[in-house]
């Protein structure tokens, strides 16, 4: 990095600190180029620091290592199925040939750290679905290793957390959390873990025993700040410099004012999509086409900066998939004088638990993956203005599971429905009228649920049939841990709207990342990585870290291109 007065020169400006940014600029480090990486946000991190920090990585060596049987074909045939008319052979073939390279590249030469994770695909016995293999997760990480740069690394997605505590939504400490009042062993352990976060939010005012996304973006700056790279938080981007028709730099501002940051190879975009460009979302998303509402818990700073710049300087952005977006249903969570959202990742899964319509029905089996529940609420809510359900459950369910920001035992439940995130109702017929939801529809609904389910069985929607509905369902429940009857009530019911995890249109580039002209031509210097870029997914969800898993493999090709080296 060089610089004049304020302006500053480096090989390769990186715009956006998510894990498509950094793995950008860690990978065109080690190969030897000069890199300075910007954010927005007061904090690096990303939608990264808020996702699971899962990654999709067929052929990964953990699986070998595990003795995992998987192939590359099946693989590819599996992509080929979910992807449908998307099907990008090129794309996907660097994807499967280079993504087990990379990972072994940041294990070996980066802090990240990664565990084979239990995950099946979410569509496991479709033509070369995998029940176990193609995920991994990050290891967690000790935040107090950032020393300093703790402050600035993005916190946890509030509503997640338990006072700001992190844990996996899978994994045996959170099985201790729910057996916390029945069972001594899991009693202690909770109150030691709470004891020892309780001393780290004094010291630090955050957790330090961090998971999933967050782990993932503290660890990759971790390696940045280790291989010198600047990374400059609240300086966002405003514009391109162009030179001769070769993007050379952007125009940038901080809390100084505007100054120039020059490019010698090239701009890498990687500012997360546009999960919070309410034009563009109004045009991508039908639910909001239609008048309905939208709440993303994605960060608000990704306002499509990154793709707004590349098409004043030719790029395109096509809405070319019927889903533009990673869709999560969500609820409202009242945080005193403002709103959070709670993505439904585990409740949905847990037996005693159903989703209805307005009209008291069900539309979807509530144990797929949260895109396809979502797309589902999509097409159901296709003849109305409104794209919502209900999460319903009876007094016994919501005190083992929880529902949604609601815990379970010994948390008391009656605060959620006083602020209005519960309804409550001594009957089924008084819930509906409490909820809006039609009432005789949602007696029937829960009689006819309740036939099949006192023996484990949905018949509507087959529910607990794949190895997916069953991973994030209750594995002590039997016979089928995802089914169980309504009970006696109170009941409770909790409306979901829909959300994201971010969007998969965006940026056409070539296979190596250079954005692309509406007639093929690259834009010379231009690159987008991560959700900048458009998804080689087609709009598809098929497993576990499908965003992550393309996001850093393409990071890595597009780092290693700029320094003039094949992946």
């Amino acid at each position: 990095m060089s610089g004049q007065g304020r302006d500053l020169s480096c090989d390769v400006l990186v715009i956006g600190s998510g894990a498509g940014g950094l793995s950008t600029a860690i990978t065109a480090r080690k190969c030897g180029l000069d890199v300075i990486v910007v954010e927005k946000d007061q904090y690096f991190g990303g939608t990264t620091a808020f996702s699971g920090g899962v990654l999709w990585i067929p052929g990964n060596r953990h699986a070998r290592d595990a003795g995992v049987a998987d192939s590359r074909e099946a693989a590819r045939t599996y992509l080929k199925h979910e992807t449908g008319n998307h099907f990008d052979d090129a794309a996907i073939d660097a994807f499967l040939d280079v993504g087990p390279r990379m990972l072994d590249f940041f294990e070996t030469e980066t802090e990240a750290k990664f565990v084979l994770s239990a995950y099946p695909d979410y569509h496991p016995d479709v033509d070369g679905g995998a029940k176990l293999g193609r995920s991994v997760t990050v290891a967690p990480y000790d935040a107090r290793a950032l020393g300093e740069e703790i402050r600035r690394l993005r916190p946890p997605l509030e509503t997640i957390t338990f006072i700001g505590m992190m844990f996996n939504s899978s994994n045996d400490e959170l099985k201790h959390f729910f057996r916390v009042t029945s069972s001594l062993g899991s009693a202690i352990y909770v109150a030691k873990r709470l004891a020892s976060h309780l001393w780290d939010l004094a010291r630090y005012r955050r957790g330090v025993k961090i998971t999933s996304g967050n782990a993932l973006a503290a660890r990759l700056a971790r390696t940045v700040f280790d291989l010198g790279i600047p990374l400059l938080t609240a300086t966002p981007a405003l514009r391109l410099i162009s030179c001769n028709g070769v993007i050379a730099g952007a125009v940038v501002s901080d809390a100084k004012g505007e100054y120039e940051i020059t490019a010698r190879r090239a701009v890498v975009l990687a500012s997360g999509g546009f999960p919070h460009d309410e034009a563009r979302i109004a045009r991508a998303y039908p639910h909001l086409a239609r008048g309905g509402e939208h709440l993303s818990p994605a960060p608000s700073s990704n306002t499509g900066d990154g793709i707004r710049m590349a098409e004043e300087a030719g790029g395109s952005c096509d809405i070319r998939f019927s889903n533009a977006a990673a869709w999560m249903p969500v609820s409202r969570v009242p945080l005193g004088n403002r709103t959070g959202a709670f993505p439904h990742l585990v409740d949905r899964y847990k037996p005693g638990v159903i989703a209805v319509n307005r009209h008291g029905r069900r539309f979807t089996n509530e144990s797929d993956s949260y895109h396809d529940v979502g797309a589902a609420m999509i097409a159901d809510g296709a003849g109305g203005r409104e794209t919502a359900a209900w999460l319903i459950c009876d007094h016994a369910t919501i005190r083992k599971y929880g529902l949604g920001y609601a815990k379970p035992a010994p948390v008391p439940v009656g605060t959620f429905v006083r602020n209005g995130y519960l309804k409550r109702g001594a009957t089924l017929r008084e819930l509906a009228m409490a909820a809006g939801i039609d009432a005789g529809g949602l007696e029937a609904t829960v009689g006819e649920y309740n036939e099949g389910a006192a023996q484990g069985i949905d018949r509507a929607f087959k529910r607990g049939s794949t190895a997916f509905n069953r991973y994030l369902g209750d594995g002590e429940h039997k016979p089928n841990p995802n089914v169980a009857p309504i009970g006696a009530g109170p009941y409770y019911a909790l409306k979901i709207i829909m959300g994201d995890l971010g969007t998969f249109d965006g940026l056409t580039t070539d296979v190596v990342g250079r954005v692309v002209r509406h007639d093929g031509s690259a834009i010379a210097g231009l690159y987008a990585v991560g959700n900048d870029r458009a998804s080689i997914m087609g709009g598809n969800y098929p497993g576990a870290g499908i965003t992550l898993g393309p996001i850093m493999t393409f990071g890595y090709i597009t780092g290693r291109h700029l320094a003039g080296q094949q992946a």
